[in-house]
């Protein structure tokens, strides 16, 4: 009779930095909590309405997809012209208007 080897099952060893994969099969790294830098909270939760993308406007809280009626109603002078051009209810401007800015 032969000797039969022992079979381990051989595990890759862990990618060196997290890394995620996208639809497209791209390969992207993802952030680590230990390379965070801290940003001025104005920096990180403004949204800008006149540059905000449709993705950026429809993630503000408390009012839903608001992205196609924003963008449709630009350029803003102000966060109060949300109101003025009649782009938003008055229930919905008050949930994401400290949320938003316009430069």
């Amino acid at each position: 009779m032969k000797a039969q080897a022992s079979l381990k099952p051989v595990a890759s060893p862990p990618p060196a930095d997290p890394v995620d994969t996208d639809m497209t099969g791209t390969v992207t790294p993802q952030a680590s909590l230990a390379d965070a830098k801290p940003l001025a909270a104005a920096e990180t939760s403004l949204v800008d309405l006149n540059t905000a993308s449709f993705a950026q406007l429809n993630s503000l809280k408390g009012a839903g997809a608001l992205g196609r009626a924003i963008i449709k109603g630009r350029p803003y002078a102000s966060v109060d012209d949300l109101m003025r051009k009649k782009v938003l209810r008055r229930t919905a401007f008050e949930k994401i208007k400290d949320q938003v800015t316009v430069r």
